[in-house]
């Protein structure tokens, strides 16, 4: 055992002279070797220099002055109430009666009285184990958790810990494993303890934690950390969580948030980070299975009942003048004709059956190369929530960037319209032939004719180097959802009823044929029902989309979609896992 020295390199002067002196009784047995190995090992070697710092802290640190201030100043006060009533006095009297000046001396007297070297209990005498499973280990705290969560064995009834969050200071200090019976804390006894008795033992410690544990059975070799990332489905707050083990050690996130899973060992609660807020600690969070098992108990009726379709209308709701082309791009008047196809209808009734649980969506990171083809950008939202307004207003800030598909009809050609412009004009034949070749991406019927959307039109956009804009029907955006496209899917999201009422106050709607006018303004059961529609789009479908946009005003709705995209292009972002498998 090293003494402590007055001399600040006393250690290592006396380390080199005892490798000198013992030069010439070493010989080449097994305990010589030993001896000269340990003793020039670069840990002992890091230990004596640490100890030699401390040394010499201890002599240069500096020594309060004075312990008690705040009772000096009070001794003077008193004195100076018997001098004589000059200004200097009345001033001086003044000033130490301050507050601040009071509490600034408290604090003086608190830190110059308090010791912060960090001291060890001492060793009980008593000893019940075996001395070498009995292992000491003192970890400083600070700010951050511990990161380690504690349960009751219910075979032996011991307090063991239960896990080490990975990144965290118990995890970094290599010293507590999964697995080891903890014995006290801070020389408290902890086996009659009730796990949640033990964190306000660990929350009262101040500096160093010391602990008395028996390392478990459990292999201590360190499992490498996983590079699975996954992107979130559902919210999540540890904190309102009743089934978590620590509520403290829970990573609390938001839908969409892309996350680093750097265990699954334990299939119940996963361990991972949050990608982009720089923290080193890893977080419970429910795992794939736990989640994905809440929503089958706490929603039965959606995954079982199919009938929970969108509300679509009948087909003869708007007259054909609705189907019109703005500057040669038709906008508005094909994704309505598609709300209004009982075909359309059907096919979306279906394709809501085989409900998908929200939990987690495996990701990679991806760049687009210079060369490679845009992501198509797909907008999904409500009637009546502006998707039609946004696209409209991106593909008429930048022409020459973006562009959106030419749909196809089978009606006849108006004189002012150009074929492959306006639409592309194919026989009735020919599109349910490719109605059966699964060629489109979306399709309708209005009229007594086919409109549609196809995947090649989506195509040829791509071919001249655009940003493909399409606003679609939740249900179809699984037919874009391919390697081959990588599409980014947007929900536009109504904001609050009463912003609804603010931002839509001159809004108008499109009426049916059996309302005495075409248009009238928007009701609040048109707003009720533009917000039901979001929460069951979202609900159903929340797991395709990549951003969720808040519309509660155009404008500054435009901006942040623009912003958004322009990222989209140059920066890192997250495409499914399965875009990527050959």
């Amino acid at each position: 055992m090293l003494c402590p020295s007055t001399n600040p390199r006393g250690a290592c002067r006396m380390l080199v002279t005892l490798l000198y002196e013992l030069e010439s009784h070493l010989d080449s047995t097994e305990d010589s070797s030993f001896l000269q190995e340990m003793l020039m090992g670069n840990t002992l070697h890091v230990l004596i220099k640490i100890h030699d710092r401390l040394q010499r802290f201890g002599v240069q640190r500096p020594e309060p002055f004075q312990l008690h201030s705040q009772r000096l100043a009070q001794e003077l006060i008193a004195e100076l109430h018997n001098l004589e009533t000059r200004s200097e006095v009345q001033e001086l009297l003044y000033v130490l009666s301050k507050p601040h000046v009071q509490e600034l001396l408290w604090v003086h007297d608190t830190v110059a009285q308090k010791s912060y070297d960090p001291t060890l209990p001492p060793l009980p005498l008593q000893h019940d184990l075996m001395e070498d499973s009995v292992r000491i280990i003192r970890l400083m705290k600070s700010k951050e958790s511990l990161g380690a969560t504690i349960k009751r064995d219910v075979v032996t009834g011991a307090i063991v810990v239960a896990r080490i969050m990975r990144g965290g200071a118990a995890d970094r200090s290599g010293l507590i494993h999964e697995g080891d019976e903890l014995r006290d804390v801070n020389g408290v006894p902890v086996e009659d303890k009730n796990p949640e008795e033990i964190v306000p033992i660990l929350a009262q410690s101040d500096g160093a934690v010391t602990f008395k544990v028996i390392p478990g059975s459990k292999d201590e070799l360190e499992a490498a950390e996983s590079e699975v990332f996954v992107r979130a489905l559902f919210d999540y707050d540890p904190k309102v969580d009743p089934a978590i083990p620590c509520k403290d050690a829970g990573l609390e996130f938001r839908r969409g948030d892309v996350l680093q899973v750097v265990s699954q060992e334990d299939e119940i609660w996963w361990q991972a980070r949050r990608i982009g807020d720089g923290k080193p600690r890893a977080g419970l969070i429910p795992s794939k299975r736990l989640q994905e098992r809440r929503v089958v108990l706490q929603r039965p009726e959606v995954l079982f009942q199919s009938s929970r379709g969108l509300k679509l209308n009948t087909d003869s709701e708007h007259p054909d003048a609705d189907y019109r082309a703005i500057h040669g791009v038709h906008i508005a008047g094909l994704r309505r004709s598609f709300r209004r196809s009982k075909k359309e209808r059907w096919r979306n009734v279906e394709s809501c059956g085989d409900e998908q649980i929200p939990s987690y969506q495996e990701v990679v990171p991806y760049v687009r190369e210079p060369g490679d083809p845009y992501r198509p950008v797909v907008l999904v939202g409500p009637s009546g929530v502006g998707v039609t307004e946004l696209k409209k207003k991106l593909l008429l800030s930048d022409p020459e960037h973006f562009a959106v598909p030419v749909p196809d009809t089978t009606r006849e050609r108006r004189r002012h319209e150009r074929d492959s412009v306006d639409y592309c004009f194919i026989s009735k034949h020919a599109f349910e032939k490719d109605i059966l070749h699964h060629k489109f991406i979306e399709y309708g019927e209005h009229g007594g004719n086919y409109y549609g959307v196809r995947l090649d039109s989506v195509r040829r956009v791509l071919m001249e180097n655009k940003v493909c804009l399409l606003d679609l029907e939740p249900g179809a955006v699984e037919t874009l959802y391919t390697a081959e496209f990588k599409p980014y899917v947007v929900f536009v999201k109504p904001p609050a009823i009463e912003q609804l009422r603010l931002s839509r106050r001159k809004a108008k709607i499109l009426t049916g044929l059996n309302e005495s006018t075409a248009v009238r303004t928007f009701s609040d059961e048109d707003f009720e029902a533009v917000i039901n529609a979001a929460w069951t789009i979202e609900d159903r479908f929340g797991y395709l989309f990549d951003g969720i946009l808040v519309n509660d005003d155009l404008a500054a709705a435009f901006g942040r979609i623009r912003a958004e995209l322009a990222k989209l292009e140059t920066e890192t972002n997250w495409i499914p896992k399965t875009w990527t498998r050959l």
